[in-house]
């Protein structure tokens, strides 16, 4: 068995640190998408459905069974290959899925990035600056100090490119559209984990909604916010073991 951890944006594999920490096992990967700790390819198109590829292509290398768990863009990524490969793993989930519902309207900043000019100055202020100044921010976002700072030295102007990207890709109503075949994820057990502070993807309704169309369970996890898994590592990892346990 091989448990696959996706991250999201503007972050780093360093956010799953406390979790990995929490869950001591031994047969946990952490995948990093390109341009968010991995390396962002000139002319690759960095939009969600080249995401989705590449998840796919890294999925296939893995010998064995897989709990695939995204967070974030990650959890994206994962219900979007849901949608098309469900084969190649036993089980996910996703802390996202909301925003695959028609009703889900995409976050202030998240409408920033995805507009010329303006997107660009609010990346350069972002991604630019010192370590410091860029971890002062993620901790103001909710990281703890030491998960910032590992997140902040991962940050710049690639990130800053590929985040752009992937944000234009997706426009409204872009993912709505990709949600339409959320049916096709129920082949394989799903969790979705809702956080109930978590206020960058969605309602609870909206939330709830998209996790009955894939099949999949939902798992409260009250009072936790964006980055529930820095927060309170302990009770998403009982959460997600308790979901692999009973498969």
């Amino acid at each position: 068995m091989t448990v696959v951890l996706v991250h999201g944006n503007p972050e780093t594999d360093a956010v799953w640190d406390p979790l990995v920490a929490t869950l001591r096992r031994d047969d946990v990967v952490r995948l990093s998408p390109p341009g968010f700790g991995a390396p962002l390819p000139d002319d690759w198109p960095a939009g969600f459905i080249d995401y989705r590829d590449w998840l796919g292509a890294e999925l296939a290398r893995i010998d064995g069974l897989i709990d695939l768990v995204g967070h974030d863009w990650g959890g994206n990524h994962v219900v979007s290959l849901m949608m098309q490969r469900p084969e190649l793993v036993r089980s996910w989930a996703t802390d996202i899925i909301g925003v695959f519902d028609p009703a889900y309207v995409w976050n202030d900043v998240a409408r920033v990035w995805q507009t010329p000019g303006e997107g660009e100055r609010l990346v350069d202020a972002m991604m630019g600056g010192t370590v410091a100044d860029r971890t002062e921010n993620m901790i103001a976002l909710g990281m703890t100090p030491p998960v910032a700072a590992d997140v902040a030295a991962g940050q710049g102007p690639e990130m800053g490119r590929a985040l752009l990207l992937l944000y234009r890709s997706a426009r409204h109503p872009a993912l709505a559209e990709a949600g339409r075949h959320l049916e096709r994820a129920a082949a394989r057990p799903g969790l979705c984990l809702l956080a109930t502070e978590d206020h960058y993807v969605g309602t609870d309704e909206i939330r709830r909604r998209a996790a009955d169309r894939a099949g999949a369970r939902t798992e409260v996890l009250d009072g936790l916010g964006h980055w529930w898994m820095v927060e309170e590592p302990e009770r998403g990892a009982a959460a997600l073991t308790a979901f692999w346990d009973s498969l």
